[in-house]
């Protein structure tokens, strides 16, 4: 049983060392997937890069972790699309959010500005600068509410 469980520990250990060393740390926008670079470029053109950690995965596929100068925090997939954008106190800008969310928003929450978004597989969750995070599937339909505590 002693034997069974060293094993254990030691694939482990193993694993967590292999899976530290496919991780690359840069500041080169160029290592980015083109439509991260495109993205990057678009919403954010002013704003310098503090790190870009790429994050190779043994049975996954890339991401891409950047983070601005400025706190703002993207997450790319491996194709270079958005999956997560956390602006902080600042505006998510508006081109990110689907126009149905959008739309909602104004009606509903017009002095409120969106800091974070996340894509889910089931849809979009996003965080409002008063705490209140919503929730929206695919189509931009709006589905929940929820305060942050």
């Amino acid at each position: 049983m002693k034997k069974l469980i060293m094993a254990i520990l030691l694939i482990m250990a193993t694993a967590s060392a292999a899976h530290a060393a496919f991780d690359k740390y840069t500041i080169d926008r160029s290592n980015l997937p083109q439509a991260a670079q495109d993205i990057l470029q678009e919403y954010f053109p002013k704003a310098k890069v503090s790190m870009i950690k790429i994050d190779k995965h043994l049975l996954k596929k890339t991401d891409y972790d950047v983070k601005l100068v400025n706190g703002t925090k993207i997450e790319f997939n491996n194709a270079g699309k958005w999956t997560s954008v956390d602006c902080k106190t600042r505006e998510v800008p508006q081109g990110l959010i689907m126009k149905p969310i959008r739309n909602y928003l104004k009606k509903n929450f017009n002095d409120e500005k969106v800091v974070k978004i996340e894509k889910k597989s089931w849809g979009y969750e996003l965080e409002l600068s008063d705490g209140v995070e919503l929730k929206f599937n695919l189509l931009g339909q709006f589905k929940s509410m929820s305060m942050d505590d």
